[in-house]
């Protein structure tokens, strides 16, 4: 597959913001100092090729970076992303032959990529529900959070205050495999992406840590944002490296010793 993924059929609106996708696609890929500005190319040049069609029903290009204070400080030009949602199973296989990651793949020296399937999402994204409205259902593998805001500029500095004391206490929490922050551009347009042993630890995190608590309490007090997404998923599948290290499944929490 080449170029754009062409629209082959007229998708319902309400069912592409509502119904839940069958797979949703990250990938990361790390590029050399003197590529980057040739990465930033890319990131314009590719808006036509992911386009919706063809079982692609969301996409975005993104930047990364550490994701400790959501500033200019964090951006990481070394490292760029695309997230992509799909209709079809069969979609990452696809997307793998396209002229989007044959072009990244070529200017890049590593990559990842995570396979998801959507367990639960709140919220919108460019006013669309991209990973639908999943019905909660079991799942004891590991999982993965993706968060997403525009944030209001007159609370920017607020907010940036708020995120140090949520970031440092992220990286102390037993469970966490792999963390990355991910944004749409260099400020207000910020998000988080992390992979998890379980749900469980990922909940000890979220619900259970006393930053988190007073981030999401403040959260409501002040309404830092415009528009909020958060969504937690499946890791189906994971490969290849970032910053020079393979990324693989975390390993399950060892069973309780009986009693």
């Amino acid at each position: 597959m080449n170029g754009a993924f062409d629209d082959d059929a007229a998708r319902d609106g309400r069912e592409a913001r509502e119904s839940v996708p069958a797979v949703v696609a990250l990938h990361v890929w790390g590029v050399r100092t003197p590529a980057v500005p040739r990465a930033v190319l890319r990131m314009g040049l590719d808006r036509r090729s992911l386009r919706p069609g063809g079982g692609l029903r969301f996409a975005k290009l993104l930047g990364t970076g550490s994701g400790r204070t959501f500033t200019l400080r964090d951006a990481d030009p070394r490292h760029w992303a695309v997230l992509t949602v799909w209709d079809d199973e069969g979609g990452p296989a696809r997307f793998e032959h396209s002229a989007v990651v044959s072009a990244w793949d070529h200017l890049a020296d590593e990559r990842a990529r995570f396979l998801l399937r959507p367990l639960s999402s709140r919220g919108t994204w460019a006013r669309r529900q991209p990973f639908g409205d999943p019905v909660a259902a079991r799942w004891d593998g590991p999982v993965a959070a993706l968060t997403r805001a525009r944030l209001k500029p007159r609370l920017l500095t607020t907010f940036w205050r708020a995120v140090p004391p949520v970031a440092l206490d992220l990286h102390q929490v037993d469970g966490l495999a792999f963390a990355l922050g991910i944004g749409e551009a260099p400020v207000a347009l910020q998000g988080t992406f992390s992979m998890w042993r379980d749900n469980r630890a990922l909940t000890q995190f979220a619900h259970r840590r006393a930053p988190h608590q007073e981030a999401m309490a403040r959260t409501q007090e002040l309404e830092w944002y415009s528009e909020e997404l958060f969504a937690r998923f499946a890791v189906l599948g994971v490969e290849g490296e970032y910053d020079g290290r393979p990324v693989a499944l975390p390993t399950p929490e060892p069973p309780a010793a009986a009693s």
